[in-house]
């Protein structure tokens, strides 16, 4: 067997200033052919499960392209037409028996709000519909009707942090195989909720809760997959929202009864998608109070992995403002500054303002005397559970000290999955009392284990949990929590 496998996946935050070009792709990657292979051989993400598994089962592998940027704002006509054309003309003349491709499903293109369809559609008109075509998908896609109806199957890892991307790429193979063998022949079924949600993560309820269920009707042989999507919800565009999606071996009637069961279970527990989030100074005294280190406080409203600045300054600030001891921070994207810091060398103090470069909304710019204690080139291989084994490149990055607090400042933007970039700079993690960083979840698939307190604290940011804070123009309304929703709006039964 010969399988085709490629990669085009951004998460578009609309409501982000900056365009989402070819340079920001390249940022982190626009590769092509062996160059994929070789990137994401033995990598725990999505195309390193779908070459392993490949090459475990001696299928042929045809690389074609693999293009992946940090999540930003809408991406230019002018990128995807290259990233279409370019996927397009490395499929167009290649006989293969399957398709396999990691697609995120919540790329927002300028005029195009729904990426992943219209890519769909554009592979489909060039291979037909003999031969079958398998996603995996992020659990933040916004699914539409086009991407079920365009793929053969869509795999969407189940948890909150990725840490089963991996398992999903393995899984994209194996069921192209069994597609390719007439082994079995799937059918899908998706229902969509007025409702968006927050980012929840997977190990507590009622994530947690959710998957069960889902995996519960799983062990039913005929039943292939079960995911619940969260969506995305700062994209604001008439697909946004959580969805459930079913996929069986043949059996339509029972892929509807699955998917409205696990919706009914999702919208009864709605309320419960949404916690009371303390401020930074709030999250920080409560830090202080518990009795125990390290204690991990994360800005969930400046996650750059939801597409933010990751410049914001309101957690720093209020730390810096506190006269904190054995407090770290990791990290602010702030090029300007980190060039400074080299500039300077180890050793000197530096007078900068720092962050709150990008806009107003996350904080203005501290003015700060800093002491260089280390510069670094910024590069180092992850360790997470989530995609480890991926090569990382922060550029050029320094570790400032402004009194008790050690501040990491980097080139290129990026949230925090494990403790790499501290321990670059010289930093233990374990032996500080605060360990502050930018990110929603992911950071707690490295952080849990060696931490005894994790605490998220929230602000005004792009990618706050306050979602009345966002001016939405095209979702689809009602949709809770922004508005009250009946049970008959949503679908389901009213009893």
């Amino acid at each position: 067997m010969k399988f085709i496998i490629g990669q085009i996946s951004h998460e578009t935050n609309t409501f982000a200033v900056d365009k989402t070009t070819k340079h920001t792709f390249q940022l982190w990657e626009w590769k092509s052919g062996q160059e994929i292979i070789d990137s994401h051989r033995r990598v725990r993400d999505y195309l390193g499960g779908m070459i392993d598994r490949a090459e475990e089962l001696n299928i042929e592998i045809i690389p074609t392209l693999s293009a992946m940027a940090y999540p930003s704002g809408l991406i230019t006509q002018e990128t995807y037409k290259e990233l279409k054309e370019e996927l397009i003309q490395r499929i167009i003349n290649e006989e293969a028996d399957a398709i396999c491709l990691n697609l995120h499903g919540a790329g927002v293109v300028e005029g195009i709000e729904d990426m992943e369809g219209d890519l769909l559609c554009e592979v489909r008109k060039v291979v037909g519909y003999s031969i079958p075509i398998i996603c995996t998908l992020d659990l933040h896609a916004n699914l539409t009707e086009t991407m079920v109806k365009e793929a053969d199957a869509l795999l969407g890892v189940n948890f909150y942090p990725h840490i089963d991307s991996y398992e999903r790429g393995n899984e994209a193979i194996d069921i192209a195989v069994k597609i390719v063998k007439k082994e079995i022949k799937p059918v899908m079924s998706m229902k969509k909720l007025p409702l968006i949600i927050p980012t929840s993560t997977s190990n507590l309820s009622p994530v947690k809760d959710i998957n069960q269920i889902c995996w519960n009707w799983e062990a039913q042989p005929v039943v292939i997959d079960c995911t619940f999507f969260h969506g995305f919800p700062y994209t604001d565009t008439s697909i946004n929202g959580v969805s459930v999606l079913t996929i069986t071996n043949n059996n339509c009637d029972l892929a509807n009864q699955i998917t409205k069961d696990v919706s009914q279970k999702v919208w009864e527990m709605r309320e419960h998608f949404f916690l009371d989030i303390p401020s930074p100074r709030e999250g920080i005294e409560q830090a202080l109070a518990f009795n125990g280190y390290p204690v991990v406080i994360n800005e969930t409203s400046d996650n750059p992995g939801g597409g933010t600045p990751g410049d914001g300054t309101y957690l720093l600030e209020a730390m810096l403002s506190m006269n904190l001891e054995k407090a770290c921070f990791g990290y602010v994207f702030d090029q300007e500054v980190a060039l400074a810091a080299h500039k300077a060398g180890v050793g000197s103090f530096i007078e900068v303002e720092l962050g709150g470069k990008t806009d107003s909304l996350h904080g203005k710019p501290l003015q700060i005397i800093a002491y260089v204690k280390s510069v670094t080139d910024g590069q180092f291989t992850q360790s997470s559970p989530m995609w480890g084994g991926l090569q990382v490149n922060l550029g050029k990055s320094a570790r400032l000290q402004v009194n008790g607090v050690d501040i990491i400042v980097c080139s290129v933007k990026s949230q925090v999955l494990d403790e790499q970039i501290f321990l670059l700079h010289g930093i233990d993690v374990s032996t500080y009392k605060i360990v502050a960083l930018k990110s929603s979840q992911h950071f707690r698939a490295a952080f849990e284990p060696i931490s005894k307190k994790i605490i998220t604290v929230d602000s005004p940011g792009l990618t706050t949990m306050d979602f009345t804070s966002f001016k939405y123009k095209n979702i689809q309304r009602p949709v809770y929590p922004i508005d009250e929703v009946k049970n008959a709006a949503a679908g389901l039964p009213t009893a």
